[in-house]
């Protein structure tokens, strides 16, 4: 490994909150206690994901930015150079499997709340799945900008016809290519 920290990192929040979300009832009696412990490693998992294992890992990053105008911007980078250069096969494996498992079974977890009728832990769950979905979300996105634009993929994908999207792509300083897809919220 060559970012062994990162790597680390990458699956220690994310497994941590699914591990406190199972076990919790096991060490605390205070429902707020295991809330915002839960909600705080899903939280520490979404940044560092976001903003650090997911550059390190597979050279990928995105982010929102809201220009001068006041319209939201979301830019999807990813590094023109191949990304097995700054990180190895395995890495790249581990991201992308942490980043596709964890929100599936943070799903799996909304259904068991919902069935059994915990409904105080929906709020979590639903927490839970709205920030691994939102990394996931973006990752798929900038993996896929990197390569084509999104409407080139899904009319291959549909046998549909080239769909024009406001696309923008921008090549940075440090050699990355930038797939910014322009929209007001």
């Amino acid at each position: 490994f060559r970012h062994p920290l990162a790597t680390f990192f990458h699956l220690f929040f994310r497994v941590s909150a699914i591990v406190t979300y199972l076990f919790c009832d096991w060490f605390s009696n205070s429902f707020v206690a295991c809330f915002v412990t839960i909600l705080l490693l899903l939280s520490f998992d979404f940044w560092s994901v976001k903003n650090v294992t997911g550059r390190l890992l597979v050279g990928l990053r995105w982010w929102n930015q809201i220009d001068e105008d006041g319209k939201s911007h979301w830019v999807f980078e990813a590094k023109r150079v191949p990304t097995i250069a700054a990180s190895t096969e395995a890495e790249a494996r581990i991201f992308w499997l942490g980043l596709i498992i964890c929100p599936v079974i943070w799903t799996m977890f909304f259904f068991s709340t919902l069935f059994s009728l915990k409904l105080k832990w929906l709020a979590l769950v639903i927490a839970g799945i709205s920030l691994q979905t939102a990394n996931l979300y973006g990752y798929i996105h900038c993996k896929l900008g990197g390569q084509k634009t999104i409407s080139r993929v899904t009319s291959r994908l549909f046998g549909t016809a080239d769909v024009p999207t406001r696309q923008s792509r921008r090549i940075s300083e440090d050699g990355t290519e930038e797939h910014g897809k322009t929209g007001t919220r």
